[in-house]
């Protein structure tokens, strides 16, 4: 019998008192794992797109850098997942899901205008549990490179729409 994946867990919220907007993601994949770091893996545009919402070149800045400056711009980070078993890094491989309290979270947000979901996992798993929250729920297409489907143009203007929540 071949062995189980490994289970894996998400990184803690980056969020400031005054997040505006939101952006959940479902799990981190491997490349970001390894790093610690949210949307590590170079092919996942996740920060040309935010950054073109906010108008700066997140890609030139060092990941610290990037951090700071969606919480400047009052956008928060985090997943619906809070752990899972996945071999590999795709959405599809997850088995044995533990879900994120996303309510018990956006609860602490009191500025909280607008939730994002990076993906259809990333939807499926949050607009669930925050259907009743009041907020503006967005769907957008994955940052994942495994969405190649649609262009880099075609997401941003999808993306953008995230901005009208922003001050």
């Amino acid at each position: 019998m071949p062995a189980s994946p490994v289970r894996k867990s998400a990184f803690q919220p980056v969020v400031a008192p005054d997040t505006r907007v939101l952006i959940l993601g479902s799990l981190p994949g491997e490349t970001s794992l390894a790093q610690q770091r949210y949307y590590a893996h170079p092919q996942n545009r996740f920060w040309q797109l935010v950054g073109h919402v906010i108008g700066v070149d997140l890609p030139a800045l060092d990941y610290e850098a990037r951090l700071a400056a969606l919480l400047a711009a009052r956008i928060g980070l985090w997943d619906t997942v809070a752990s899972a078993r996945r071999e590999g890094s795709l959405d599809a491989s997850m088995r044995d899901v533990q879900p994120r309290a996303l309510p018990e979270l956006t609860a602490t947000l009191p500025d909280l205008r607008a939730v994002g979901f990076n993906g259809r996992k990333s939807q499926a798993i949050g607009m669930k549990q925050l259907a009743d929250s009041g907020l503006a729920l967005v769907p957008l297409p994955s940052s994942s490179p495994a969405h190649a489907s649609m262009s880099l143009g075609e997401k941003q203007n999808l993306w953008a729409e995230l901005g009208k929540y922003l001050p």
